[in-house]
């Protein structure tokens, strides 16, 4: 097995082209390919998901949402991947019609062959197994609790996926100690980010800010306890807005709906639901759509303020969310609802965590009437747990030791 430090191939998964109009997601994936590359490796981007990509303009929900035809996805991850020296380091198969784009055919069997490490981010790959070549495949839960419940509950084709893999990585920090039962040892890891893409000198505005989802997928359950998701959470700090004021909570939402998914299906759209609470509502699909968007809206924001999905803050697997890390890393503090973080991150100056309205409002103050300080340490904590030139080489180390 090669050494960390020389130089390797690489291959990282992950849903750039599935997502196209989600910035935050492609900056997740993105941000493993720049900080392998700047640390001299030979990295490529592979895209097999066997799910069917989304529309540039979708905005409803249901089967109009789907691409038909992946020429915009297509176009929009090879723009992408231009940009960043990455051109000819690419490839993406479309489902439906099992078509690939990017590297030929004889190129993506060489590299796939070849590749010391597949780093399967997110478990994007739909047959981790077709792409398995000289080197270890790793995967890397990004989703903590939610994985393993699903590994408990059985899922085959998920559990056949999950064990395709050699090693198994999570940004559940404490996911191992969890009372989930779990053939695999858990090991941590964090979202790396390239410091030198996100700018801390830039104006803020007044507000704070966060990006989300009010459910990505239905509720999971186990041992008779229902893991939900942010929409379960928020309605327990919708009087924060009321009792924050004037300090100004803005949310960043998509306006597509999963009635079905939520605990009260009978409710108002989330929007309406946010409003009527005091949140100023944006359309996510607008100020986040692609990269540069994304990357503007967290460096204009004054910090973050933001729940979790109710399995994390019932898990308390120690999970940090990517997107908050790029907030610490453009100098904006984080206000966040506690996963388990005591002992995983340090909190206190430029990281606040909140399990209540209570200490959510405290939380906000301090950072209002001491912001400088801080701004500081935030991009200070990205620094030092989130920077790409150290997260990755542990990685790196921790995948290739030989006795993992």
């Amino acid at each position: 097995m090669r050494s960390s430090t020389s130089r390797l191939r690489l291959l990282v998964t992950g849903l750039v082209a599935q997502h196209p109009r989600l910035g935050g997601v492609a900056w997740d994936y993105l941000q493993y390919l720049l900080g392998f590359a700047s640390l001299g490796h030979d990295v490529y981007y592979l895209e097999d998901s066997g799910q069917w990509p989304y529309r540039l303009g979708a905005r409803s929900a249901g089967r109009s949402r789907v691409a038909r035809d992946p020429a915009a996805n297509v176009a929009h991850l090879a723009k992408l991947m231009e940009r960043f020296g990455l051109a000819e380091r690419w490839a993406y198969r479309f489902p439906v019609t099992s078509t690939w784009f990017g590297l030929s055919q004889t190129a993506r069997r060489e590299i796939t062959a070849t590749a010391d490490l597949l780093i399967d981010v997110s478990g994007a790959l739909e047959r981790p197994e077709q792409h398995r070549g000289r080197g270890r495949a790793v995967y890397i839960d990004t989703d903590p609790v939610f994985t393993q419940l699903k590994l408990a509950a059985g899922a085959r084709e998920f559990a056949a996926r999950v064990a395709a893999h050699d090693l198994h990585f999570s940004f559940g920090e404490r996911v191992q100690g969890l009372a989930i039962p779990t053939p695999y040892r858990w090991r941590p890891t964090r979202q790396p980010v390239v410091l030198s893409e996100w700018q801390p000198g830039n104006r803020a505005r007044k507000a704070f800010t966060t990006v989300l989802s009010w459910t990505s997928y239905a509720p999971l359950r186990f041992r008779g306890e229902s893991y939900g998701q942010k929409d379960v959470e928020f309605r327990r700090f919708l009087s924060l807005p009321a009792r924050a004021a004037p300090i100004s909570l803005e949310v960043a939402i998509g306006g597509t709906r999963h009635a079905d998914w939520e605990g009260d299906a009978a409710a108002p759209p989330p929007p309406e639901i946010l409003r009527g609470a005091g949140f100023k509502v944006v359309d996510a699909y607008h100020v986040c759509a692609d990269l540069d968007r994304y990357r503007s809206y967290v460096e204009s924001s004054r910090g973050e303020w933001s729940i979790q999905k109710n399995g994390y803050v019932r898990g308390q697997p120690g999970w940090f969310s990517g997107r908050s890390a790029c907030y610490l890393a453009a100098a904006r503090p984080v206000v966040v609802q506690d996963t388990g973080l005591a002992g995983v991150l340090p909190t206190g100056d430029g990281l606040l965590t909140f399990g209540s309205v209570d200490e959510a409002e405290a939380g906000l103050r301090e950072v209002d009437a001491h912001y400088e300080r801080h701004a500081a340490a935030a991009r200070a904590l990205a620094a030092a747990y989130f920077d790409a030139e150290l997260v990755l080489p542990t990685l790196l180390e921790e995948a290739l030791a030989s006795d993992a």
